[in-house]
């Protein structure tokens, strides 16, 4: 049964539950995790980075992804864009399906929160001042050296190239994220993932949750578009450095 649709899907899934869960733990009244702060914020995003990355390796992607900007960006450096009909699909579905467990796990906490941002936080990004050129270069700053950090740090398919082993790779990426996190994520809250902001997004949107407001679609494209030309860019970087 496993494929590398599945893996993809399940392993973004379980990226956006664990990522989207612990904003949900930080932001929402009630929950122990309370006031939990950034710190806690981008470390769980980085463990949910790497539980996200062991599971689709485990269900069939060896890749894992879990990120259309990462495919875009591995297609952009190689020329082979046979991955992107499977791969971004099924991020957007998983990110969707991830969205809906943590609405599902913190179901009596959405009504003890009266502020709809909080509540809209949980499940996409948001800037913290509102500047539609200014998020967007944010988003592809923190995406291209996503991609390229990426390129840098991990192996090809087959393992026999890249500085570090596939077995040490995932750790070295959710280091990573946590770094972006921490480094540039307090202007847009760092989507650098499409599928992670809209999948969560149109689960806001669709799911009756519980004195919820709008699901700010005036800014969406913003960490759709930003993270797929960063992702864009840092390909072209990665080909001419010959990575």
């Amino acid at each position: 049964m496993a494929s590398p649709f599945l893996g993809e899907m399940l392993g973004t899934m379980t990226l956006i539950v664990l990522g989207d869960g612990v904003v949900a733990g930080a932001l929402l009244k009630r929950s122990k995790g309370e006031a939990m702060g950034w710190i806690g914020i981008t470390a769980g995003w980085a463990f949910a980075v790497l539980a996200g990355v062991f599971v689709a390796n485990a269900t069939g992607s060896p890749d894992a992804h879990i990120n259309p900007a990462v495919t875009l960006g591995g297609a952009v450096s190689t020329g082979d864009y046979s991955k992107l009909a499977v791969y971004l699909p099924a991020q957007f579905l998983g990110a969707f399906l991830g969205g809906v467990v943590v609405w599902l796990h913190y179901l009596p906490h959405w009504a003890e929160t009266p502020e709809a941002d909080l509540k809209l936080a949980v499940f996409c990004t948001g800037p913290a001042i509102r500047n539609t050129r200014a998020n967007m270069i944010s988003e592809i700053v923190g995406t291209f050296f996503l991609v390229f950090t990426i390129a840098a740090l991990v192996t090809s398919t087959s393992g026999s190239t890249g500085t570090f082993s596939r077995g040490v790779a995932p750790y070295l990426v959710a280091m990573l994220v946590w770094g972006i996190g921490l480094s540039l994520g307090g202007t847009t809250g760092y989507a650098i993932n499409p599928a992670r902001d809209l999948g969560p997004r149109i689960a806001h949107a669709v799911l009756p949750i519980a004195g919820k407001g709008s699901s700010d679609w005036g800014y969406a494209l913003i960490p759709v578009a930003g993270p797929a030309i960063g992702a864009v860019l840092a390909g072209l970087f990665v080909r001419i450095l010959g990575l």
